[in-house]
């Protein structure tokens, strides 16, 4: 039976990244990803301050500009005609002061390729993990389906990058603790002229919310409706859609969305694991806990797990001696972090999505507005804890360039 010393579910952020930084130390890693490429449109497009940084630690900064993105500085909001920054990314001391919006899928082709470099880096594209292999209470590696059929994979550890509906932690038995959340997601694109740009503060309507991202050619647009009422809105019909979305984006060509079949629907969660191990095994990024996204943080989050998974574990694991208790450390580096992310989207939850989604406009409390004009430099801790998040990691020595 073919074996890898560490075995990665998953081809998003987190699995390309711990993948990666594991072999650049000296581990065997095989990361399976089920699908033959990374183009997905329900992906994130932001790479944050911290994550070029880790670029820079990785050697692969440069290759990363050659991509070509657009640069999120900071977020405004128009209050009485004058326009209010709350998020200034500027201020943040660090090379990139600033939210590069790329593609997720060229970011991923970036770590693979970068992978691709490295002796004991294998990825295998179209290979979808189905169940565990066990000796007793130790998981020991994964089943998979692939090209060439099923198959198994003994790991001394297995990783699970899979997201948050993780067919990994169904499999090895755990179980999220879940928090409400008030809104849902339709997922859709529109066209767009090459003068769009991104926002942080979304256009809001009586109930509804949306993000535009930008993307070459067209928007990726994230449109918020009230939890469960994807079915009732679609009965409303696509005509009365369509000229709601004119009022809120009246740039864009709405006659696009040709059928409902063009309008996703994603079920927004926000939860974490208790306990994000078992022997052996580890859930890190969404399958450890979904992030909502508000904020736009779940990615960054997701890449912090990984270098600090790859950091504390890159050692046991070239030693082939990996126990539980390295697992639980690393839980430990990142509950605190993990925690206080999902307590502030908590607040933003009740305080700003609730009332916008019973109908209420966003609007900044007068306080709040009155503090940012007199002190500017304040707008500087959000961004940090958007843009560099609570305990930033960073890329182990022996896997920098």
């Amino acid at each position: 039976m073919p074996e890898t010393t560490c075995a990665i579910v998953g081809g998003g952020p987190a699995g390309m990244m711990l993948g990666l930084i594991l072999a650049r130390c000296g581990v065997a890693v095989t990361v399976m990803e089920k699908h033959a490429d990374f183009l997905r449109d329900f992906r994130g497009d932001t790479v944050h301050p911290s994550t070029m940084r880790m670029l820079d630690e990785l050697g692969l900064f440069a290759e990363f500009n050659k991509i070509g993105y657009s640069k999120v500085e900071k977020a405004e909001f128009p209050v009485d005609g004058q326009p209010v920054t709350l998020v200034d990314f500027r201020r943040l001391r660090q090379r990139h002061p600033y939210v590069a919006m790329v593609p997720q899928w060229d970011f991923l082709d970036l770590l693979a390729d970068a992978g691709r470099t490295e002796p004991n880096f294998t990825l295998r594209m179209r290979t979808e993990v189905t169940g565990l292999l066990r000796d007793g209470d130790r998981i020991t590696g994964v089943r998979y389906t692939g090209p060439e059929g099923d198959g198994e994979l003994r790991a001394e550890l297995t990783v699970a990058c899979d997201g948050r509906t993780s067919v990994v932690r169904r499999e090895a038995g755990l179980r999220t603790r879940d928090y409400p959340v008030p809104f849902d997601v339709w997922w859709f694109r529109l066209p767009r002229n090459e003068d769009g740009q991104y926002s942080l503060i979304p256009r809001t309507g009586p109930g509804r919310a949306l993000i535009m991202i930008p993307r070459t050619g067209y928007f990726q647009v994230a449109y918020l409706i009230p939890k469960g009422s994807d079915a009732g809105l679609r009965a409303r019909g696509l005509d009365a859609f369509r000229a709601e979305l004119a009022e809120l984006i009246p740039e864009a060509d709405t006659a696009s969305l040709a059928s409902w079949d063009d309008v996703k629907h994603l079920d927004v969660q926000l939860n974490r694991l208790p306990r994000w191990y078992r022997d052996r095994l580890l859930c890190i990024g969404d399958a450890a806990h979904a992030m909502s996204p508000v904020g736009g943080v779940g990615i960054n989050v997701a890449i912090q797990d990984a270098a600090a998974a790859a950091r504390l574990l890159y050692q046991p694991l070239r030693e082939h001696r990996v126990t539980v208790s390295d697992l639980a450390a690393v839980q430990r580096q990142r509950t605190l972090p993990t925690a206080i992310t999902q307590g502030l989207q908590r607040i933003l939850h009740r305080q700003v999505m609730e009332p916008v989604m019973a109908g209420a406009e966003i609007t900044p409390p007068g306080a709040l507005v009155g503090i940012m004009r007199r002190l500017p430099q304040l707008s500087a801790i959000p961004a940090y804890l958007v843009g560099t998040g609570v305990r930033p990691e960073h890329v182990p020595v022996p896997a920098r360039r």
